[in-house]
């Protein structure tokens, strides 16, 4: 540290920390750019070449003009400041991201005006600022060294008289130099006669670099002081006073604007004005939000925000390094109340290009080569990419995003504000009021004017290309009159100014005596709020309510920050169910995102100390509207609010800017050397660095003001030190805290060999291992959960559209460690890449080999099922074929995701990766050495994580591909002790699912197959394929037959029916007869089905089974209703009313989940612990129905008797003293029998029984009829005395539990009430 006291005392609140100067090192002599070599160190290495080799000699195809040299930091001052330690390399490389350019009198040389800013690894910032212009090089050494670098690049290529373009490798284009597009006279003047460089025919001109270094970005004024300074050399007479009187004035005597005030200070010729938001205002942004709306388009850019906001990789590219800032700088700006998390360089210099490499979300600017065509430009990894083509006015945007909310209503009121402003909500239209030159440079539309001296002593800001014709003739009238130029010269030497002349060749003055350019920065600064309103109030609306839903868990500080990671800081579940529908897919996105985590992090710690400054606006904000409108109703719809403070915002600012607050001391002689620095015309002094290494003696009223306030400030956070924790303690604690990428946000500058990159690649390594590892663990939580849910504990906490979120950014996840380290690429996704080349070596071998043992062997899986099923050959490339006759599906990065899902739902994931990972020597030709997938400790770790997912279900494949055309395989097992292995009548099927039924499917007679169990008892069975659209999680299986032949009746033990793409198969239990005359005489079932586990060595009628998705059972062990009813096993009263107890309140549960969430009703009414079997176990109970000597009775035939009699007694007439309603529920119980019994189809007595249970459920008239049956006659007939249906207690107990049903609309499955006609 060797700043002074002096010079770093008030430094938090200086307007400017250093001032910087660089450019070419005489001394040294010409120098090739390291980082150009390290780049094309780093290039070989991409391209799989030796990178020693490649990196070795120098490169004489480009012409020296044309080739980058190394710059350096001439001088910096002050030397050093304490809390901002000057980072000479990181400073170098951003001040000139190309290295020295050179040029020659022939070529363009505007100066060029670029921002750039350093993040810390705490995340804090620091903004540089960049004026670059050419000076003429008069050192005969350098000027010789370039004469024998163009004589050997002849010598190489004798036949280019003109400089060859450079190397067309994917990423060159940061190597190569920007400038060649400059003017409109470079392509004809680079001819053969000026194109090449001669030391006693041209003059040689090298980049110089002044920057200003600040801790906030106050754009404007720090361009406008460089401007200025470059004008003060070049200006035909010297400044007012020495050029160090203005350095030490910015560095040391200009401060800070207090929040809420404006500042003005004084640059060489006119004062500068600069302004800072309040404490209640949206922080400060210079950068010109108008400009980046200009370049981008409203759509394009409410895009970008949106992939943004989602944490995408984002990748700006354009020609203009100033343009890649603006833009970056104003999407960040946008996000308020939110910051970005992650790598964030908008400026990416060429050393750093293995940065696109990192397998993290990043906000990087990539400066485009001229001429570069997008498609050469290879990018490691595209999958998650938004891709910004600044200069086009175009983006490519990442596959299946969700929108932003109200994006239309959003996109027209931003519209609305552009146009206030007159411009174009459409991309591309040139900027009505962004100058495109420096300050201080003549704009290039007027080439004609540009030589001509007069011109340049009178400009100020380059403006004068928008004079009007009559102007521009006084003007040239002017120009000869010497007398004029001295006046001038003086009143530019001595501040006066010339008002006769503003009006002809300077400014104009503005409203208000404010001068063009004071105009158009009001203009910018307005239109920046009012942009920056729209957005903040967007989401002020969408989070009004978010504290409602942090979770306050910890008692102090430090136990919060030592559990982070374990604690629940924000109720997502719950805030989602609280938002309008149509925000939901994007909310659900963004509350999983880094930025939404250390948001609601920094609420949590605000109760603990200060708030973040970001914060407490955007709380300040939600509780002004509270005041306006006390928690309004409006705030739960998805109805577009507009901005109400456009006016207000914009009000604020102008004031500040016409009323100033305060004035900084004017520049003023300082206590020098006399003779030192002697002006020269068109070159930068050396300074003298002893007046500028220290500031004034703190004797001003600002810096001792702000010394005070630093020194109390100091002594509060001391207290809290002493009260909460270490300060260095929290840091790590937060580093550790907050995720991924926190402590990758900025890339060490100023080290770049190749063992901090691969230091670097290492920490990805780490990161994407701890990703995963927290990502497989959230699914898994939030997956028991809901299944802990079903199964009778806690509370759901995730829904359909949540675990769709986490799938997502599982397949984001698997595509960056794909891509990390990638070397051999085809299409957009590295994951697809990776399994084509290893599709196409399989099927290579296959054919080699016509039975290959090796895939059969690790590949092949245990057949779902023992009995009928054949086994499905878990193969990855079977699935990838499934995949690829996918027509849906366009794209690369669409197929992974789709093969990512059909694995997760297979419980294959893990196995599929480690079997496409065995082939070591692909994965060797694909990946460098340092890529995570070469990893080997780290890969298994990954893979383990993977396989944890194979303990719970996901249907993310089927549930999503809904249209696709799936084979379906139906097997139907009969009992053969008890009846015909075959059939002579014609069976068939119809299957349905959540999504739709298969239609009926006609099976080919007797297609018997034998099949062998475990222990060896053939079994045989019929097999049937189909294909139909997907049906999504099966529910019912209709099966049936003609009844035709003479051995038509048939004992079905079960339909098996399975999803050949999923594998997943279900079990549709049957256990009864089909034929008339045998059972209930039924010709066709409809059944009911689970999934079935898969479970090799179980026999069918042990089939083992997950336990049932829809029901809660109440205590450990539940006895099922058909185990109830099977013979010789009478269940108890008690247990018969509390199966329909747990009936209803399965429905009843059903009806309070999400739609989305609900699953099968079906299942719950007529599956084997449903509503119809326990009501079947009621009407059993006491019911007379083996009789001696007599066919069995059937429940359905008591309500058949029971009709019967209530149709005769309407008939004698006596029921005509009943009353009115009674009668009416008499009348539909009758209608609704006979329609059951006049239906087509052949359904038995059992399915009539069941059907007019669900219908009477569906229509609410269950409650009504059962008075009727039990008061009616037969029922002592059918009945013994003790029959809970002959109980009036018990049947009015059921009537209230089965009223519960009537709060829900309970609909039917199109299989149950097929050919009902009521």
């Amino acid at each position: 540290m060797s700043g002074t006291n002096a010079a770093s005392g008030a430094a938090p609140c200086r307007f400017a920390h250093y001032f910087v100067i660089c450019g070419i090192d005489t001394e040294t002599g010409l120098e090739p750019d390291e980082l150009a070599a390290l780049y094309q160190w780093l290039e070989a290495d991409r391209q799989g070449r030796d990178p020693d080799t490649a990196a070795a000699g120098e490169n004489f195809e480009q012409s020296p003009l044309k080739r980058t040299f190394k710059s350096k930091v001439l001088a910096h001052y002050p030397e050093n400041v304490e809390w901002n330690p000057f980072d000479q390399d990181a400073v170098n490389m951003l001040c000139m991201p190309k290295g020295l350019s050179f040029r020659t009198q022939a070529d363009s040389r505007e100066p060029q005006f670029h921002s750039f800013l350093i993040t810390r690894e705490d995340g804090s910032r620091t903004y540089g600022f960049v004026h670059t212009f050419y000076e003429e090089v008069t050192s005969p050494q350098i000027c010789s060294a370039m004469q024998t670098l163009y004589q050997m690049h002849q010598a190489e290529n004798p036949s280019s008289a003109t400089p060859s373009s450079s190397s067309s490798s994917s990423m060159d284009s940061l190597a190569s130099s920007l400038d060649e597009a400059d003017s409109p006279s470079s392509s004809s003047c680079r001819s053969a006669a000026c194109g090449g460089y001669d030391a006693s025919r041209d003059t040689l001109y090298v980049s110089k670099a002044l920057c200003l270094i600040t801790p906030m970005p106050f754009m404007h004024g720090c361009r406008r002081f460089l401007s200025q300074m470059h004008r003060a050399v070049t200006a035909a007479s010297p400044p007012p006073l020495p050029l160090e009187s203005y350095v030490h004035n910015i560095l040391y005597e200009v401060p800070l604007p207090p929040p809420g005030r404006s500042l003005k200070f004084h640059g060489v010729y006119e004062p500068i004005v600069c302004q800072r938001p309040g404490p209640g205002e949206l922080p400060l942004a210079d950068f010109p939000l108008g400009q980046t709306f200009t370049l981008l388009g409203v759509e394009n850019l409410v895009q970008l925000f949106n992939c943004t906001l989602l944490e995408m990789q984002i990748l700006l590219y354009s020609q203009d390094y100033q343009r890649l800032m603006t833009v970056a700088e104003g999407i960040t700006t946008l996000l308020f109340p939110f910051q970005w998390q992650h790598v964030y360089v908008p400026i990416l210099p060429a050393s750093l290009l293995h940065f696109l490499d990192a397998p993290v979300p990043y906000l990087m600017g990539l400066q485009s080569k001229e001429g570069t065509d997008r498609s050469k430009l290879e990018l490691p990894q595209e999958a998650n990419l938004c891709f910004v083509d600044i200069d086009n006015h175009c983006i490519e945007l990442p596959e299946d995003f969700p929108q932003f909310p109200n994006k239309p209503e959003f996109i027209q009121e931003l519209s609305e504000v552009l146009l206030r402003y007159g411009i174009s909500p459409v991309g591309g239209a040139p900027p009505t009021f962004v100058p495109t030159t420096t300050p201080g440079s003549v704009s290039t539309r007027h080439p004609g004017l540009k030589s001509q001296q007069a011109l340049r002593e009178l400009e100020d800001d380059g403006r004068n290309g928008n004079l009007g014709g009559e102007q521009l003739a006084v003007l040239e009238l002017l120009q000869g009159n010497a007398t004029l130029e001295r006046l001038q010269a003086l009143a530019k030497r001595t501040g006066v100014r010339v008002e006769a002349l503003r009006g002809v060749g300077g400014e104009g003055e503005g409203q208000g005596g404010r001068t063009a350019i004071e105009e158009e920065e009001l203009r910018n600064a307005k239109l920046n709020v009012q942009l920056r309103e729209v957005f903040a109030s967007r989401f002020t609306t969408m989070f009004a309510d978010y504290e409602a839903f942090v979770i306050q868990s910890a008692p102090d500080l430090e136990s919060w920050l030592t559990n982070r990671e374990q604690m629940h800081n924000f109720d997502k579940a719950s805030f989602l169910s609280d938002q309008p529908e149509p925000y939901l897919p994007f909310l659900s996105h963004f509350i999983e995102t880094q930025m939404f985590a250390t948001f609601i992090d920094n609420k949590i710690m605000s109760q603990w100390e200060e708030k973040e400054p970001l914060l407490r606006v955007f709380d300040g904000r939600i509780d002004k509207a509270r005041l306006y409108n006390v928690r309004a109703p409006s705030l739960r719809s998805s109805n577009y609010q507009r901005c109400t403070v456009l006016k207000e915002s914009a009000q604020a600012i102008e004031q500040r800017l016409m009323k100033i607050d305060h004035t900084a001391i004017h520049p003023h002689l300082l206590d020098m050397k006399i003779g030192q620095g002697k002006y020269e015309q068109g070159f930068f002094p050396k300074l003298q660095s002893d007046v500028l290494s220290v500031g004034p003696t703190n004797n001003n009223r600002w810096s001792s003001r702000t010394a005070t306030a630093q020194r109390r400030k100091d002594r509060h956070r001391q207290q809290t030190e002493h009260l909460t924790l270490d300060n260095d303690l929290k840091e790590k604690y937060m580093q550790e805290a907050r995720s991924l990428g926190k402590n990758l946000r900025q890339p060490k500058l100023s080290d770049l060999s190749p063992a901090v990159i691969a230091q670097t690649n290492w920490k990805f390594v780490e990161g994407l291992l701890k990703e995963c590892r927290m990502k497989t663990k959230r699914m898994l939580v939030e997956k028991m959960g809901r299944e802990a849910v079903e199964l009778g504990h806690g509370e759901a906490n995730i829904t359909g559209l949540e675990e769709n979120t986490l799938i997502a950014s599982l397949c984001d996840l698997l595509e960056r460690i794909w891509s990390h380290g990638l070397q051999v690429k085809q299409g957009k996704s590295a994951l697809w890449s990776h399994l084509l080349h290893y599709q196409a070596r399989e099927e290579k071998l296959e054919q080699q080999q016509a039975e290959s043992p090796v895939s059969n062997g690790p590949e092949r899986r245990k057949s779902e099922s023992s009995i009928g099923m054949p086994s499905l050959r878990a193969s990855v490339i079977q699935d990838m074929r499934h995949i690829q006759s996918m027509g849906e599906i366009k794209t690369d990065v669409g197929r992974a995701r789709a093969w990512i899902r059909l694995s997760l739902e297979k419980k294959l994931l893990s196995q599929h990766l480690k079997q496409l990972l065995t082939r070591q020597a692909l994965t060797k030709k694909l990946y460098k050495r340092y890529a995570f997938l070469r990893c080997e400790e780290e890969k298994e770790q990954f893979l383990f994580h993977l396989l944890s997912l194979n303990t719970v279900d996901y249907f993310c494949f089927t549930s999503v591909f809904t249209t696709i055309m799936i084979p379906y395989r139906a097997v139907i097992i009969p009992i053969k002790k008890l009846s015909n292995a075959m059939t002579t009548s014609n069976p068939w099927v119809c299957v349905s699912g959540e999504l739709g039924d298969s239609g009926v499917r006609q099976i080919t007679k007797n297609i018997l197959e034998m099949t062998f169990d475990s222990a060896f008892r053939p079994h045989t069975h019929i097999d049937a394929m189909f294909k139909c659209q997907n049906l999504g999680k099966l529910t019912t299986v209709q099966l049936g037959h003609d009844n035709s032949g003479l051995l038509a009746k048939w004992l079905v033990d079960c339909v098996m029916v399975r999803n050949e793409i999923t594998g997943h198969t279900y079990k549709f239990p049957c256990g009864r007869w089909l034929g008339k005359g045998v059972d209930d005489g039924s010709l066709e079932r409809v059944l009911i089905g689970e999934l079935a586990l898969p479970n090799a060595d179980e026999d069918f009628g042990r089939g083992c089974r997950t336990p049932d998705m829809q029901h809660s059972p109440g205590q450990t062990r539940r006895v099922s209703i058909t185990s109830m009813g099977g013979r010789g096993y009478k269940p108890t009263s008690a247990q018969i009313q509390e199966a329909i107890g747990e009936a209803v309140n399965s429905i009843c549960k059903h009806f309070h989940k999400p739609e989305k969430e609900r699953g099968s009703l079906t299942i719950l009414l007529c599956g084997e612990v449903g509503l119809v079997g326990a009501l079947e176990l009621f009407f059993h109970n006491g019911f007379k129905s083996a009789r001696l000597f007599q066919k069995t009775v059937f429940v359905w035939d008591f309500v058949e008797k029971a009709v019967a009699y209530m149709e005769s007694a309407d008939q004698m007439g006596d029921m005509q003293e009943t009353a009115e309603p009674l009668g009416l529920t008499c009348v539909s119980l009758c209608h609704y029998v006979s329609a059951i019994n006049s239906s087509p189809r052949n359904i038995g007595k059992d399915g009539k029984f069941q059907l007019l249970v669900c219908l009477g459920a569906r229509d609410r008239l269950l409650i009504q009829w059962l008075p009727l049956l039990v008061e009616c006659p037969v029922i002592q007939r059918m009945y013994e005395e003790s029959a809970l249906l002959r109980d009036r207690t018990t049947v009015n107990a059921l009537i209230a539990v089965l009223q519960t049903l009537h709060d829900f609309p309970i609909t039917l499955e199109a299989s149950l009430v097929k050919g009902i006609d009521l």
